[in-house]
């Protein structure tokens, strides 16, 4: 029997046949369901955003920030395969946020007291800091002059005179090497990390603008954030300002006669130079020094100087000031007669023995260095 027949059958015996209709659902039912998953879609989203956010900020940005091939050098080294250095620097430079922390100088207060030689020497005398004690101990004490003393062009003793200047000057380059060396370490606990934070981010950043970095490029950074050894630091002080008595030296605390065509300098008298240019001049020796290792570490004329120098840190890491001092030619017009001139003063004053010496820290992430 089908399905016709028992309708018919259930219609005679008096049953009442009625097709049944399916419920459907309403359309104001069909959109509250609509809108509370669509609630909890955009409500579930947003509370994996941040997660979601801090993932591909480390897996993406950083990765492409830091190029590190410690480990991979390092499983080439326990295999035995050479590993292949290039000491590439970029030519580009940045001159606008490269001075920013020497300008800083210049809101020193210009009423500073400059120290007779006299004075100079009982301080010294009195802290019992002098070279001898230096080249034996190798250590030197923090004490950081401002000016030179206008007396030392009158000091007869050609030794006397040299010690004096070289115990002036001696700390405020290690200050600044030691400001360097920081930063260095700090720049390889990044490079040695899988991915860093926004604060070392940061710093990486404002350390691409001090060193004049184009493009965030790490080797070239590398490259230029490292020290000027001592002796070379102090042997073209010595010749640039004849051991502190040029005028520029006392009148602009010049050390190593830098050459500006800006108004604010010193201009040289017709015996010095027929040129237009000036020799800047700052408020505190410190200064000079700082732009002096600044100048050298992003100029390209001592993109040579700086290439050498990382060849001699890749080969034991310490730096022969001898050897370098030949890529300093195009420091002077005289080009290799200053550099030969400069090997001289560093033998004959053997400041190599100043290379190696440390500053007597006075703090604690100083102390941490040393």
């Amino acid at each position: 029997m089908n399905i016709s027949e028992i309708k018919k059958f259930l219609t005679k015996n008096g049953f009442k046949v009625i097709k049944i209709k399916k419920k459907s659902i309403s359309k104001d039912a069909h959109s509250f369901l609509f809108t509370a998953a669509s609630s909890l879609l955009i409500i579930g989203f947003f509370s994996i955003l941040p997660f979601l956010n801090n993932y591909f900020t480390k897996l993406v940005f950083n990765s492409k920030l830091i190029d590190n091939t410690s480990k991979i050098d390092f499983e080439k080294t326990l295999s035995g395969k050479e590993i292949k250095k290039k000491f590439s620097e970029s030519d580009s430079l940045s001159l606008k946020n490269l001075f920013d922390d020497i300008f800083e100088f210049e809101d020193i207060p210009t009423d500073l007291v400059r120290l007779n030689a006299e004075t100079i020497k009982q301080l010294f005398k009195d802290t019992k800091y002098n070279l001898n004690e230096v080249r034996e101990t190798k250590i030197v004490k923090p004490i950081a002059l401002n000016l030179l003393p206008k007396e030392i062009k009158k000091i007869q003793s050609t030794k006397r005179k040299k010690e004096l200047f070289i115990q002036i000057v001696l700390p405020l380059v290690l200050e600044e090497n030691n400001l360097i060396k920081l930063d260095r370490k700090k720049l390889f606990m990044i490079l040695n990390k899988n991915s860093n934070s926004q604060k070392e981010t940061r710093w990486l950043n404002s350390k691409f603008k001090q060193y004049g970095v184009i493009k965030k490029d790490l080797s070239t950074l590398k490259i230029r954030m490292d020290v000027i050894p001592v002796s070379i630091a102090l042997a073209q002080a010595a010749k640039e300002t004849g051991w502190g008595t040029s005028r520029f030296a006392i009148e602009g605390n010049a050390l190593y006669g830098q050459w500006t065509w800006s108004e604010d300098g010193i201009k040289p008298s017709a015996a010095d130079s027929g040129s237009s240019h000036k020799i800047m001049k700052f408020k505190v020796l410190k200064a000079s020094v700082r732009a002096y290792q600044r100048n050298l570490n992003t100029h390209p004329s001592y993109r040579e100087f700086r290439k050498a120098r990382a060849e001699q840190r890749d080969f034991d890491g310490k730096l022969n000031s001898l050897e370098l001092v030949k890529f300093l030619d195009k420091y002077a017009e005289t080009g290799k007669q200053y550099t030969e001139i400069l090997q001289k003063i560093i033998k004959q004053n053997e400041l190599t023995d100043f290379d190696d010496v440390r500053l007597l820290p006075n703090s604690k992430r100083i102390k941490n260095l040393i």
